[in-house]
């Protein structure tokens, strides 16, 4: 059996299922892999002197999560054009001739969306969060044919950033930051959190339930738990819901082929992390 040793940095990731998903995913071609959960804080480290360790310990690779998924974009090549607009990767491999670095949360976003809805299109979304994983989402939105995307997000400007390089990339989609949290989601169809809020030690919902009414769908990036309180509202005012669970699902069997360069088998592995009572 041959091995493959990877892992994951973030600030909060102690119940990740990124180690089960690469461990199954590695079953199906009899690989033995190990999948470290690399926290800087607890290693006493930051992110960079981490980052450094990896490579230097004979990783094949890391996923970058929550809060450094930007920082990680400056430190790699990034040979994607499209990746290199969303400014954050969230998937390193480590070659010969330097890191290198993919964003497997857009790929994984617009696969989930896709699996979740169908063809239906997004129509008029509201986004709240203009960080890594919002820009990977606002790009995916735009290549699904978002009709009009509001950006809401505690630093106004980062908001508005991330509205002209999605516009710069997609024009026509009626893509702007909005600072009102009720203008942004004034007949919105769909509903999105990007932000912590309502990821385990971060309680709470990033818009209030009344906002969400009249909706058709909500995505929550969280996915520990999978039932958060913003998705909780949103299915009781009627509104169709994709789960975090469903991008970490999706950006994780992209990760895996980047890792491995082998294509798992998506329906395998659903199941195996289903009867660990972990999914």
């Amino acid at each position: 059996m041959t091995a493959l040793k990877l892992g994951l940095i973030g600030g909060n990731i102690a119940a990740s299922r990124a180690p089960s998903l690469h461990g199954f995913a590695g079953r199906q071609f009899g690989i033995d892999v190990t999948y470290d959960l690399l926290i800087p804080a607890r290693i006493g480290k930051e992110f960079d002197a981490v980052f450094a360790d990896c490579r230097a310990r004979g990783y094949r690779g890391v996923n970058i999560t929550y809060p450094y998924k930007e920082v990680a974009a400056a430190m790699v090549r990034v040979d994607d054009p499209g990746v290199r607009a969303i400014g954050a990767v969230n998937t390193v491999t480590f070659e010969a001739d330097g890191p290198r670095g993919f964003n497997t949360d857009y790929s994984g976003f617009v696969a989930g969306y896709r699996a979740t809805f169908g063809a239906a299109p997004p129509g008029k979304v509201c986004m709240v969060g203009a960080g890594g994983v919002g820009k990977a989402v606002a790009f995916g939105l735009a290549a699904l044919g978002v009709r009009e995307l509001r950006l809401v997000d505690k630093d106004g400007p980062r908001a508005a950033a991330l509205a002209r390089q999605v516009a710069a990339a997609a024009p026509g989609g009626g893509i702007r930051a909005v600072n009102d949290m009720a203008e942004a989601a004034r007949d919105a169809e769909g509903f999105i959190n990007c932000t912590p809020v309502g990821m385990v030690g971060y309680g709470g919902t990033p818009l209030p339930r009344d906002l969400l009414r009249g909706g058709r769908w909500a995505f929550d990036a969280v996915y520990t738990p999978l039932d958060t309180p913003f998705l909780g509202d949103a299915e009781a005012e009627g509104l169709r819901i994709m789960s975090g669970y469903e991008l970490f699902f999706h950006q994780g069997v992209d990760a895996w082929k980047i890792f491995s360069r082998r294509d798992a088998d998506p329906a395998r592995l659903r199941a195996d992390l289903l009867t660990t009572g972990k999914a």
